[in-house]
């Protein structure tokens, strides 16, 4: 008797297989309906009259077996995915990171999925992971530090893009502004002889954060001499990237009094380089950084930089990746976002 009801309880119970999910029309069959009074339910189709029993006995049997319905396919019937595709040269802590954090907490609450492609600066990889994003149903893209060159057929934004293409709003730091916080601060200090660090060529601000250099320091009288810029180009996420150039420039015998460094992680590198010389930062060399990365507070000693704010372009880039898809407001072709002074450690008035 016990076996029989045992039995019994076996086959009503929902037939699937382990690690098997089964189909709508097989869900459908099961529970007896209509497939779609099923698809209905599911879906949370408003409208339909629908007994709440009917509707607790479909949501009880999709549980219980693993019922996953076909996101893709039904997002491409309705052209919302709710999917963001994002390019970025590589996944290192540091500038990265933090635009990516504000541009996935936007994305969170409008309530989009993302998925992340990271290229090392390859051409070809730019060109191949934005084909296949808008093949697996991005609805627009966020291009970070990428260098883009045409357009493409949904709405993108880059974040440090600085070239004009159809259809692209480049988000972007005011770096005139930002070189004269960083000149200004060492010309206040009584620094003249200054080092500089010339971006890598495949980073999308290098040549924008060197112009504002340039421009700001002749108009304050400073000579840039060609002896005291060294130029990037390893394609690195570590201090490491900043030792070798500045250990380049104490050989050159060359004095200095002050180095601008191209962003944060290159003058943690640089402060490594000069205290390995027995140099003592800020008493014999001020060193200013650019990004204010989490980690520029926290170094010995603390980096005086400048802040551009790295989670809240995300957030700016995210919102108006938006607007493009949604065309709430009228798309612009260029967002500036200003820059700030934070003086900590590691620039100080010239010794004597």
């Amino acid at each position: 008797m016990k076996d029989s009801v045992s039995d019994k309880r076996v086959e009503e119970r929902p037939k699937s297989r382990p690690h098997q999910t089964p189909s709508l029309k097989q869900l459908a069959e099961h529970l007896g309906l209509n497939p779609a009074t099923v698809s209905v339910v599911l879906n949370e189709v408003p409208g339909r009259s629908i007994p709440q029993s009917t509707r607790d006995r479909i949501k009880a049997a999709a549980k219980a077996m693993n019922y996953q319905p076909n996101l893709l396919a039904r997002s491409l019937r309705s052209r919302r995915t709710l999917t963001i595709g994002i390019l970025v040269p590589e996944l290192g802590d540091g500038y990265h990171t933090q635009v990516m954090s504000g541009i996935g907490d936007q994305l969170i609450k409008a309530g989009y999925f993302y998925f992340t492609a990271h290229h090392r600066h390859k051409p070809n990889l730019i060109e191949e992971y934005t084909r296949m994003l808008i093949g697996r149903g991005a609805q627009g893209l966020i291009a970070i530090d990428t260098l883009l060159e045409h357009p493409v057929s949904i709405p993108v934004v880059a974040v440090a893009g600085h070239k004009h293409i159809e259809g692209v709003t480049n988000v972007v730091l005011d770096h005139y502004r930002a070189a004269e916080l960083a000149l200004n601060h060492l010309y206040g200090l009584g620094h003249r002889k200054i080092a500089f660090m010339h971006g890598q060529p495949f980073s999308s601000d290098s040549d924008e954060r060197w112009k504002g250099l340039v421009v700001v320091a002749e108009r304050l009288g400073l000579e840039i001499k060609p002896e005291l810029v060294v130029k990037l180009d390893r394609d690195m996420s570590s201090p490491e990237l900043g030792y070798p150039v500045v250990q380049q420039l104490l050989a050159a015998s060359q004095p200095f009094t002050a180095i601008v460094a191209f962003n944060d992680i290159s003058a943690i590198g640089a402060i490594r380089a000069l205290k390995d010389c027995n140099l003592r930062v800020p008493e014999d060399v001020s060193v200013i950084g650019f990004d204010d990365i989490k980690a520029a507070a926290f170094t010995l000693p603390r980096l005086s930089t400048i802040n551009q704010p790295l989670e809240e372009i995300g957030r700016i880039a995210t919102q108006s990746l938006l607007n493009r898809i949604h065309n709430t407001v009228s798309p612009r072709d260029e967002i500036k976002v200003d820059p700030v002074l934070m003086v900590r450690e590691s620039t100080g008035p010239v010794a004597g």
